[in-house]
């Protein structure tokens, strides 16, 4: 369905005061910018902005929403015969090759990374932004693999996945806040990629699969071979 004119006038004030309270929050600190200074800059009322951001800390998350969904939509669309870690590697790799912004491999991470760091408000915001994330992508296991309401499987699944990305992204973080090139660490930062998802599908890995077309189930869980004793 094509967006109306009035949708796309809401996304276009929504993106105005969301990019320019990032500009103010990047040059300033976070805890240094008040609502009521980006409303200004943004030729807006106050009212306006809490209209669109709930917090002033979803003014600098503003891609919260996203951000939160994102391992839960890539099992949901993942492809056919493909696992939930599968999918996740996949859409992992995607990003880092594109230098898109959705796993924090892309330019300037280094600058908001401190930003985050200087605010305990941002620390904690961030922290349960994890915690959405990884209770999203359980619930979406559960669903996809009409898990028992008392099968653990599908959280701990998605603890494991979660802390794999997350260790990822923190690594890139930490070694662009110390000033190296965002390419040289995403080359090194594909190298502990591809340990981490082969040591999750070696564990996990065969949780979740897609049914192929025409297939009626599969189990839960792909069946795995016992080694002959030696």
């Amino acid at each position: 369905m094509a967006e109306g004119l009035r949708e796309r006038k809401k996304r276009e004030t929504r993106q105005r005061i969301a990019d320019v309270a990032m500009g103010l929050f990047l040059q300033r600190g976070f805890d240094n910018v008040t609502v009521a200074e980006v409303a200004r800059a943004a030729d807006v009322s106050v009212n306006t902005v809490f209209n669109y951001f709930r917090t002033k800390e979803d003014l600098f998350l503003d891609r919260g929403e996203e951000s939160e969904d994102m391992l839960a939509r890539a099992v949901r669309e993942r492809r056919a015969g493909e696992t939930a870690v599968e999918a996740v590697r996949r859409d992992f790799f995607e990003a880092l090759d594109a230098g898109d912004w959705r796993y924090g491999m892309s330019e300037g991470l280094d600058l908001f990374t401190q930003r985050v760091r200087e605010s305990l408000a941002l620390q904690s915001r961030v922290r349960m932004l994890d915690v959405n994330r990884e209770d999203r992508l359980a619930r979406t296991l559960a669903e996809e693999t009409d898990a028992d309401p008392d099968d653990l499987t599908p959280r701990l699944v998605a603890a494991q996945i979660c802390a794999a990305v997350r260790t990822l992204t923190r690594h890139f973080a930490m070694r662009q806040t110390a000033g190296e090139d965002a390419a040289l660490i995403r080359a090194d930062v594909r190298e502990h990629a591809e340990r981490a998802f082969d040591l999750l599908e070696r564990g996990v890995g065969g949780y979740c699969p897609r049914p192929e077309p025409g297939t009626l189930s599969l189990p839960r869980v792909a069946e795995r071979s016992t080694p002959a004793p030696r």
